[in-house]
């Protein structure tokens, strides 16, 4: 991989939900050494330090969580996204999967300067594909995916002026698909890969494939790795544990076939929760997963030890 200018932004983003503590995850990644991690490879590390959203006059709204500040965070980190495309590659330090509807904006916006099309990666247990009028929970952070591909009913957030079409979407990990989101997806062309397909096939094929499209379309290429897209037994600090996830072999898989692609050009790290971790174990193991990202490969990666 050719060495890359790395900006690290934090979002300390915590009212996509209702557990608390993914404000915290900023500055443990910081802690576990990310921006070591990737200093060592060669890349150049710029820490932003983390994004502060300005208040709006948006109203609250009693079947969502918190959407005036959640709407605060979008607009806010839009506008850092973009500019952080266009200074090098972007690492999007979470904070709740709610801050993917701010970076995917600025990083769609970025992708139609540069005029070319935007791909997206989503690594995750659920497909976030919900708008705020279909989310039983009221919870924003299962609303990003919708929000990109352009689905109606976000009219409080700024408008998404290039949404990603869905052949250009793949959902990678499923395996907790509500059924409102199941049916808007029936009959799309979103790359819908759950964990059945994985274990059947395995997750180079589907990845492969679908990389291939990236870079036959010269395409840009956002990757949102949620912590709940690998098996909580491996990574426990989420609040949205579903079992049967990825286990360390294919995530670390996964981000070396991003690696040897050389087509990413913007990461989210969400939704992890340092106050339900054991002794720092998840956010090593993200970071551990980040640097397989950006070229170390598996007989120069440090084993760890948690006891």
């Amino acid at each position: 991989m050719t060495d890359k200018n790395i900006v690290l932004v934090g979002a300390p983003m915590d009212c996509g939900k209702r557990t608390a503590g993914c404000l915290m995850g900023p500055d443990a990644y910081r802690t576990a050494g990310l921006a070591a991690a990737l200093g060592d490879l060669g890349h150049s590390v710029t820490d932003h330090g983390n994004v502060t959203p300005r208040a709006n006059d948006v109203a609250e709204v009693d079947a969502l969580y918190r959407l005036p500040e959640t709407v605060a965070w979008t607009t806010a980190l839009a506008a850092k996204a973009e500019a952080a495309m266009a200074e090098g590659f972007p690492i999007f330090l979470g904070g709740d999967h709610a801050l993917s509807l701010g970076t995917t904006l600025g990083v769609a916006r970025a992708a139609a300067t540069a005029d070319r099309p935007l791909f997206i990666l989503w690594l995750d247990a659920h497909t976030d594909y919900h708008t705020p009028l279909t989310t039983d929970s009221g919870n924003l952070h299962g609303t990003p995916v919708g929000y990109l591909a352009g689905r109606p009913d976000f009219a409080e957030f700024p408008v998404f002026d290039h949404p990603v079409p869905p052949q250009r979407i793949c959902m990678l990990g499923l395996r907790s698909v509500d059924p409102a989101e199941r049916d808007a997806l029936h009959g799309t062309a979103v790359r819908s890969i759950d964990m059945r397909a994985i274990d059947e096939d395995g997750i180079v094929k589907p990845l492969s494939g679908f990389l291939a499209d990236v870079a036959a379309a010269n395409g840009m290429l956002h990757v949102s790795l949620d912590v709940d897209f690998l098996d909580p037994s491996v990574a426990p600090a989420v609040g949205t544990t579903v079992p049967g996830g990825a286990t360390v072999r294919e995530a670390h898989l996964v981000m070396e076939m991003l690696s040897d692609s050389g087509l990413m050009t913007s990461l989210d790290l969400v939704e992890l929760n340092p106050f339900l971790d054991d002794r720092g174990r998840t956010a090593q193991l993200m970071v551990e997963l980040t640097a397989s990202a950006f070229g170390r490969k598996v007989f120069d990666r440090p084993t760890r030890a948690f006891a």
